[in-house]
C-alpha cells in the first residue's frame, strides 16, 4: 500500500511557483529489501529507489530521471493477488529508461498489457522546457490512460485516482493547505509535506475503503486508514518529496527507515535542473 499526492502545473504563473510539488509514502513489509534512492550505476540520469526482492530486482515505486521523465505506482487493494503475474514495480523503470514513448503513450502500450499485471494505478509524466504533461492510468478502472489536468491537485493510494477514502481526503485537504502556504521556504515547504505524511491518525470508520478490503483482517484494514501505516511486520518504510520549480531545478527529498526499527531513519537530498 502507499499514498501520493500532487499538484502539477508544467506553466506556473510566478517564478516562484512549482512545476510539480509531489508528497508520497511507500508502505510495504519492513523486511523486504531495497535500495534506498540514488542514482542509477547503469544510468546516471535516473534516480529511484530501487526493489531487491527476488525475482523484482531492478523494479521502482517511485523515480524521475535528469532528462524529465517521472513515474510512480501503487498497488490496488485487492484480496486475491497472482503470484505469477509481472513484477509492478518495472513498469516505473521501463518508463524512466524509454526513449520513444511519451508518459500517454506508454501508458496506451501498458493499458494494453494490463492482464499480465495485479492490481495498480501508475503516473507518468514529462517535464520539458516550456511544457510538460501528466498522465494516469489504473488497470482496475477505466480501459484507457487520462492526461491530467494542469494545476490540479490529486491523490492516490490503493484505490483508483481521487477516490473518496477518508485518508486520501483528510491527507489532500492537508497537502491543499500546505501547498498553498506562499510564505514557505523550500525547506520548510519539505518539511510541511514531511508532517503531511508522517500522520499516524487512524481514519476510520471508512466503509468505502473497508468494502475493498474483504479478505484481509479488520485489523490490517484499520491500520492501512492511516496516512502513515503502523502494524507490526508492515507499514510505512519511506517518505518521499519532489519539487520542481518553474526553472526546472529538482528537489528530490528522501526520508526512509535504515532497519526494520520504525524509530530508525535517515534522510537524504538530491539536487539536480532538468537537462531538457
Amino acid at each position: 500500500m502507499c499514498i501520493i499526492f500532487f499538484k502539477f502545473d508544467p506553466r506556473p504563473a510566478s517564478k516562484n511557483a512549482y512545476r510539480l510539488i509531489l508528497a508520497a509514502n511507500r508502505d510495504e513489509l519492513y523486511t523486504r529489501p531495497a535500495k534506498a534512492a540514488d542514482f542509477w550505476a547503469s544510468n546516471t540520469d535516473i534516480l529511484s529507489g530501487l526493489d531487491l526482492e527476488c525475482g523484482k530486482e531492478g523494479g521502482s515505486w517511485l523515480g524521475i530521471s535528469k532528462k524529465g521523465k517521472l513515474a510512480a505506482i501503487t498497488n490496488y487493494m485487492e484480496s486475491v493477488n497472482n503470484p505469477d503475474a509481472h513484477g509492478r514495480g518495472f513498469l516505473v523503470t521501463n518508463y524512466l529508461v524509454d526513449k520513444d514513448l511519451d508518459s500517454f503513450s506508454y501508458l496506451k502500450k501498458v493499458s494494453s498489457e494490463a492482464h499480465m499485471y495485479n492490481g495498480f494505478n501508475l503516473i507518468t509524466a514529462e517535464f520539458k522546457a516550456k511544457q510538460g504533461s501528466m498522465c494516469y492510468y489504473g488497470n482496475r478502472g477505466s480501459s484507457e490512460p487520462i492526461q491530467l489536468k494542469p494545476a490540479g491537485i490529486y491523490s492516490l493510494s490503493n484505490s483508483l485516482l481521487d477516490s473518496p477514502w477518508k485518508k486520501m481526503n483528510r491527507g489532500k485537504r492537508d497537502f491543499t493547505s500546505v501547498v498553498n502556504n506562499e510564505s514557505l521556504s523550500k525547506e520548510g515547504l519539505v518539511q510541511e509535506l514531511l508532517t503531511v505524511l508522517n500522520n499516524e491518525e487512524l481514519n476510520t470508520p471508512d466503509p468505502v475503503q473497508e468494502s475493498q478490503g474483504d479478505g484481509y483482517s479488520p485489523s490490517f484494514v484499520k491500520a492501512l486508514s492511516a496516512i502513515c501505516v503502523r502494524s507490526p511486520t508492515y507499514g510505512t518504510r519511506t517518505n518521499t518529496v519532489i519539487l520542481i520549480d518553474a526553472d526546472g531545478n529538482v528537489n528530490f527529498t528522501e526520508r526512509t527507515m535504515v532497519t526494520t526499527d520504525t524509530s530508525d531513519w535517515i534522510t537524504n537530498s538530491f539536487q539536480f535542473k532538468l537537462d531538457v
